[in-house]
């Protein structure tokens, strides 16, 4: 932000030159006021992507590619508030081949190492073409608590889509999940581990004939290339009983990503 301007008349002085030098001084400090108030405004945003490619896009621990290679990348805008808007997409391998996920909410820190994330998201699918009877887009409010400690972070969180919505065969979903990551000193890898139960219907369960209720997890490695590029592998499987090949079975995934 600017600060205030000095004397720039230097005391009493009435001199033609000192009166011009303040006209020219008054006629230059508005640009650069607006110059410096807009630099100010563009700083307090950040803009951040990613893209990737994986083996088999897995959501909750079902495959959303049928076994097949996906591309994924998205793009958030965030404010020094907190506040955030943000896109993803992916490759999928039905409702017509495309998810696109729309969100926004806050994030921040509540206390030295505890930050929350809460927000609203929303599941679209442009090229459904009847998929499900159409009725494939919800809706879901999310939540989520992380707390950090030296290499390790932990996160539990929560996402709730209520009933009403056609895609869950108006029945209300509610996903509870856990994460752990942590770094191994003076290496570029990191351990993550995963677990989450999900309670509740929705169109790929239906479309699918899995179990409503059922528990999912994960464990895998990531190792950071470069700053911004990072090779992951993660082992996953759900309690679906008995597995489908290519939606519930267990895998490993390999993704390579980026961010910018």
């Amino acid at each position: 932000m600017r600060t205030s301007s000095k004397n720039i008349l230097g005391g009493k002085a009435k001199s033609t030159i000192v009166g011009l030098s303040a006209i020219l001084l008054a006629t230059t400090a508005a640009p650069a006021f607006a110059q410096d108030e807009e630099a100010a405004s563009a700083s307090a945003f950040t803009i951040s992507g990613n893209a990737a490619v994986t083996s088999d896009y897995r959501f909750r621990g079902l495959a959303q590619s049928g076994g097949d290679v996906a591309i994924q990348g998205g793009i958030d805008i965030g404010h020094e508030s907190g506040l955030y808007v943000g896109t993803w997409g992916s490759s999928i391998n039905f409702a017509g081949g495309t998810e696109i996920d729309i969100y926004g909410g806050w994030s921040g820190e509540l206390a030295s190492g505890i930050s929350a994330d809460v927000g609203l998201l929303y599941y679209f699918y442009p090229d459904a073409g009847g998929v499900g009877g159409g009725a494939t887009d919800f809706f879901e409010p999310y939540a989520s608590l992380s707390a950090t400690l030296g290499p390790v972070e932990a996160t539990i969180g929560a996402a709730y889509s209520w009933s009403g919505q056609s895609a869950l065969a108006n029945q209300d979903n509610i996903y509870v999940y856990t994460d752990l990551s942590a770094g191994i000193p003076n290496t570029p890898l990191t351990v993550n581990g995963h677990i989450g139960y999900s309670d509740g219907n929705s169109f790929l369960s239906t479309l699918q004939g899995t179990d409503n209720n059922y528990v999912d997890w994960s464990l895998g490695v990531d190792y950071a290339i470069t700053e911004n590029l990072t090779l992951g592998v993660a082992y996953t499987d759900t309690d679906d009983s008995p597995a489908q090949k290519d939606f519930t079975d267990s895998a490993f995934i390999f993704t390579l990503g980026v961010s910018f």
